[in-house]
């Protein structure tokens, strides 16, 4: 077989080469993107969107096996110019970013809309994955190093506004300050002071016993030195009493219509016609696939176009009404499956670099899709958060064709061979 392809320019060599290639990492992607292309046709009867989904699907494929070979530790010496990179496209959407939606995240660039913010996910896991190789998490003063790294671009995207990507960030920054070496008490005492306002809000002796509890584990788990460990306990105690309070001038500084996404699910009834009547229509298209769905293009919610944009955030209402809950196993088997695979490559990466590279894919992956599934269903706030591969979104189907294309180089160097 080799001496027949040798003439093409496909010898041995080649063959060994992609051997290693993680076949499956591809073909979830793929398996993913036509469900939503398959769902997108079905919303879309201008069917525009649907060919500019399908066009940009085969170029981030593309993509994908172009980086597959990349010598992707390059990105570690270039870091720094990544990071300079993404916060200049940050700061031009700023001044020259046309506005859409209530938000202003968009470039347009011959024509074609660009969302900058897209790209600053796998920007930032790229630097984050830097600089804690080069910074080992294995003192609690590094985890604020990381973030101080992570905040500047994180601030310039909730400036949009765009609040779905920055919890992105956040998700990101402590799957892989976690994998880098973090302590998994120093990310709870790390994000003690969100729960502290939280509970402030909803019943003040249980803020109080929380603020005691994060005392005590600051006291077994920061620096043991006879002067750090009583200092590091008293300011996390008074962050967390600060924070009760803080928490409410705070969430003043959300727009309005943030301040009913992040709580309208809890009771999408208070405002049916508003702010929870996409949560609502949502509800009843998934339920009313029940196991065999109604079949493709034949939901009454999707095809009477009961939820505006659905396309987008809420594709997946779409599939769970044309295609039932037996088709939403499947997607999210194809997602487990997904995640499973980055999560070995992770494992078992030749170099530090490389694997926290993975992790931060993983945690991007993976957030979005809980949580675009979790507010298709009323589970979760909406945040304006796509479905991996599935919604429509040009920009952000290309970053994860992109992220995983990295992803195969680091497979194809790992200690061992997955097919």
């Amino acid at each position: 077989m080799v001496d027949i392809l040798r003439p093409l320019g496909f010898d041995q060599n080649w063959l060994r080469n992609w051997r290693e290639f993680d076949f499956l990492v591809l073909l979830m992607p793929l398996v993913l993107l036509g469900f939503g292309c398959v769902a997108i046709y079905s919303t879309d009867p201008g069917q525009a969107d649907f060919r500019g989904q399908l066009t940009m699907g085969i170029l981030g494929i593309g993509s994908m096996f172009g980086l597959s070979r990349f010598p992707y530790q390059w990105l570690q010496r270039s870091c720094w110019l990544i990071y300079a990179l993404v916060n200049a496209s940050l700061l031009a959407v700023m001044f020259l970013g046309r506005e859409a939606l209530g938000a202003q995240r968009w470039i347009e660039i011959g024509g074609v809309s660009i969302q900058p913010s897209e790209f600053a996910k796998l920007g930032i896991i790229i630097v984050l994955a830097a600089f804690i190789r080069r910074f080992p998490i294995n003192r609690f003063l590094r985890v604020w190093m990381a973030l101080a790294v992570v905040a500047v671009p994180a601030l310039l995207i909730f400036k949009q506004p765009d609040l779905g990507s920055s919890l992105v960030f956040g998700a990101v920054s402590l799957a892989m300050l976690y994998w880098g070496g973090a302590r998994l008490s120093w990310l709870i005492i790390l994000t003690s002071p969100l729960a502290a306002a939280i509970l402030f809000a909803l019943w003040v002796p249980a803020w109080m016993i929380w603020c005691a509890g994060m005392g005590v584990l600051a006291w077994w788990t920061l620096s043991k030195s006879s002067i750090w460990q009583p200092i590091g306990m008293l300011i996390t105690v008074g962050v967390n009493l600060i924070s009760g309070g803080l928490g409410q001038k705070l969430w003043n500084v959300l727009k309005p219509y943030q301040q009913k996404r992040l709580t309208i699910f809890l009771d999408p009834n208070q405002d049916p016609l508003g702010s929870g009547y996409h949560i609502l229509q949502s509800q009843i298209a998934v339920g009313s696939g029940q196991f065999w769905g109604r079949g493709l293009f034949a939901g009454t919610q999707t095809q009477l176009n009961f939820i505006p944009e659905q396309h987008t955030d809420f594709i997946f209402s779409a599939l769970g009404e044309e295609t039932g809950f037996l088709g939403c196993l499947i997607l999210l088997g194809c997602f487990f499956t997904l995640f499973w695979r980055l999560i070995l490559i992770a494992n078992d990466a030749r170099d530090d670099f490389g694997s926290l590279l993975v992790v931060g894919v993983f945690a991007m992956l993976l957030f979005q899709t809980i949580i675009n599934i979790g507010m298709n269903i009323g589970v979760a706030p909406v945040t304006g958060i796509p479905l991996p591969f599935v919604s429509f979104g040009r920009s952000a189907l290309l970053t994860n064709f992109i992220a995983l294309g990295l992803v195969q180089a680091v497979a194809q160097g790992s200690r061992k061979r997955w097919f």
